[in-house]
């Protein structure tokens, strides 16, 4: 049969060790202001920084902090990418920001919440979800 593994609990649901490496990554280029994109799905949260023009700075998710399955999709996972970009942000000197919110899963408003709780200014606040206004034209009956 084998030896069973024996797994161990962590507390905060985050692996420390990831958290350590995301913050370690932390761009050379200086901003005072920065565009935050938040895409939260039904299975992943994408929190991505970028500078005015579009050029991504620096990024995470849920599942590059150490969630998996169905944890990546919670509130909490979001709130701990949120504050993990925050604290990103703040090292690299962002004062305020304007924030793209694109998505309808669960982690938009903790994300969002974890994120201006680092001390960082939210100028304004944009939801970009994709809304289809009419979508596709229904199929024509069937002849018999």
């Amino acid at each position: 049969m084998g030896k069973r593994r024996i797994l161990k609990k962590q507390g905060s649901g985050v692996d420390s060790g990831k958290r350590d490496r995301a913050l370690s990554k932390i761009g050379k280029r200086q901003l005072s202001h920065a565009v935050v994109h938040i895409e939260s799905t039904y299975n992943n949260t994408r929190v991505s920084l970028s500078d005015l023009e579009g050029g991504i700075v620096m990024w995470a998710s849920s599942g590059s902090m150490g969630f998996s399955g169905n944890r990546k999709s919670t509130p909490f996972a979001a709130a701990k990418v949120g504050e993990v970009i925050g604290e990103k942000a703040a090292t690299i000197g962002v004062r305020e920001a304007d924030v793209f919110i694109k998505g309808v899963g669960s982690g938009r408003e903790s994300a969002l919440r974890a994120f201006a709780g680092k001390g960082i200014q939210i100028l304004s606040i944009h939801d970009v979800t994709p809304v289809p206004h009419n979508g596709p034209q229904a199929p024509k009956p069937r002849r018999v």
